[in-house]
């Protein structure tokens, strides 16, 4: 794979990639930058409604084939699946308890919407065409993973039980539920709809986007530091060795699917990314003794910046070899 090393390069010189890098050195740092907590979930928002509506848009231009259903039933059930891959890895790799170990297992069957978004940019940037219909798939893959790591506690905790309150919070997620409409919206309204609001959801699109980084930058920084003591090595090579695997799952996933180039990076994103939005949300209900400096400073302070940098130039060359333009 030739070309890693350029792709990598060219992604770390990016503006996205260094807004994180700001981030996360002041944060690190100690710095007293910050953005605001309203400011925050007014950027995410806006990345959730743009991506969710220009996805719709795009399905309404391509329609409902059996491909999209397929791909659908993919993500669900790599969703699904990844966690235990990531439960037996963890217990290897680390000496973590049941709960910690289904907690951060969760984490890694269920997707970051920003790394997916960072994804898209790449491909729009090497002018790399995607299926639209792939923001439906990753509004898919959220739910899922979590089900599979409260499944790996209760199967080990013959009195466990899901409280089956659990089931409103994750299907009415905030994210999920802003994602699946703007996409059904878009997918209403077509390109008539597009037009009407293009100034709005096109042009400012990564300048958004790099702000929102920003952020996340910040918020890595800050879980590093509270994390620290709270990892050891072999966590720290499974924050790296997880996405990789995942990546490869999805890969294989896309050449069965006959997925095109840019459709087969984001699956791969997708199964390689980790969540922390949804997931940390649900496990502080579902699982309150579990440890959140262990998934969130996996999630967030090592998983997503390996993406964020390397991971996701690695996953493009992988998939350009493999497959071609």
């Amino acid at each position: 794979m030739p070309d890693i090393l350029p792709l990598a390069a060219e992604n770390l010189l990016s503006p996205i990639v260094l807004f994180f890098a700001l981030g996360l050195c002041a944060s690190l740092a100690r710095s007293d930058l910050s953005v605001p907590e309203a400011a925050a979930k007014a950027l995410s928002i806006y990345l959730l409604f743009a991506i969710g509506f220009k996805g719709g848009v795009s399905v309404a231009d391509h329609g409902v084939d059996a491909k999209l259903g397929l791909t659908l039933l993919a993500g669900v059930i790599l969703s699904a699946a990844l966690p235990f891959l990531a439960f037996v890895l963890l217990r290897i790799l680390t000496p973590m308890d049941r709960p910690n170990a289904a907690a951060v297992a969760g984490h890694y069957g269920s997707i970051s919407i920003v790394t997916f978004v960072a994804a898209t940019s790449v491909l729009e940037t090497s002018r790399i065409t995607a299926e639209g219909y792939m923001v439906a798939v990753a509004a898919a893959m959220e739910a899922p993973a979590i089900l599979s790591a409260l499944w790996l506690v209760t199967a080990g905790n013959k009195e466990g039980r899901v409280d089956s309150g659990l089931w409103r919070e994750i299907l009415l997620n905030g994210s999920i539920v802003l994602l699946v409409g703007s996409f059904l919206i878009g997918w209403v309204t077509g390109k008539d709809g597009l037009a009407e609001i293009e100034s709005f959801i096109v042009a400012p699109f990564k300048g958004v986007l790099c702000l929102f980084l920003l952020d996340m930058g910040l918020v890595a920084g800050r879980g590093m530091r509270k994390g620290r003591g709270a990892l050891g090595f072999g966590a720290i090579v499974f924050g790296i060795l997880m996405p990789v695997l995942g990546a490869i799952a999805g890969l294989a996933a896309s050449l069965l699917l006959g997925l095109t180039l840019g459709g087969t990076v984001l699956l791969m994103v997708l199964s390689a990314s980790a969540s922390y939005i949804a997931v940390p949300a649900a496990m502080r209900v579902a699982l309150p003794e579990a440890n959140p400096s262990i998934y969130l400073t996996l999630s967030l302070g090592v998983t997503f910046p390996f993406n964020l940098t390397l991971g996701i130039p690695l996953y493009v060359a992988m998939a350009n070899a493999i497959i071609g333009g």
